[in-house]
């Protein structure tokens, strides 16, 4: 995964790359890894993929904040296209939707059947514009982080992030990507984070209000990268 981060494209574009993986109690040896082959490793001892990213977001020092699961599935070789459809459509949150027809051979259909009804219920709760609510392939500015209020540890961080940004009224939009083979073992459990994802929103709805944005400026790891322009 970290050899497909193109970093001349990006140095192209302005940017000076920062790659953050969170090692979330990992236990084969992804931390070693990923620091021989040069990424800055977080320890995270509590498992669960919310606790990775809070982990991530507070070591990222970069002022757009690109996110992926460290399995291969997402493409970070496409991280400069990303940034210029942000700029272009001036957006402070970038999410991507894997639920195109073309990508069917690499999501199993019982989580293609549940990403769709869980992003039918975020939507008729939030009015959100993302019709991929569990996409874990977000591009941001960072001050957007310092403004939300995002409670999960676990899996249902992917979809309360959107919504939050949504709620609060941050520019937020989504855009499709290419999603491809997981290389490894498959780790969602479709039934429990399902419905604790059902549960999350329902929560969620119950104390947010959408407003005006108020604005200052898995393996078993996940990766960021907090790029400076």
């Amino acid at each position: 995964m970290l050899a497909t981060i193109p970093r001349s494209g990006l140095a192209s574009l302005g940017y000076e790359i920062e790659v953050i993986v969170v090692d979330n109690a990992s236990t084969d040896g992804t931390g070693e890894v990923a620091a021989a082959l040069g990424a800055r490793v977080i320890l995270q001892p509590l498992r669960g993929y919310g606790h990775a990213y809070h982990a991530g977001f507070a070591a990222a020092t970069g002022d757009v904040i690109a996110t992926g699961d460290a399995d291969c599935t997402y493409p970070f070789d496409h991280l400069p296209g990303l940034l210029c459809t942000m700029a272009d459509r001036q957006l402070d949150f970038l999410s991507t939707n894997r639920l195109g027809h073309e990508n069917r051979e690499a999501m199993k259909p019982s989580h293609r059947i549940g990403n769709r009804v869980l992003t039918l219920i975020s939507r008729l709760f939030f009015r959100s514009p993302f019709r991929d609510s569990q996409s874990g392939m977000w591009v941001f500015r960072r001050h957007v982080w310092q403004h939300l209020d995002i409670r999960s540890g676990g899996m249902p961080f992917s979809q309360e992030i959107k919504n939050d940004a949504y709620v609060r009224g941050f520019r937020c939009g989504e855009t499709p990507i290419e999603y491809r083979i997981r290389g490894g073992e498959v780790k969602l459990h479709a039934v429990r984070d399902g419905l604790r994802n059902l549960s999350q929103l329902a929560v969620h709805r119950a104390r947010t209000v959408r407003g005006p944005a108020t604005v200052l400026c898995a393996g078993e790891a996940e990766c960021v990268l907090a790029m400076a322009d």
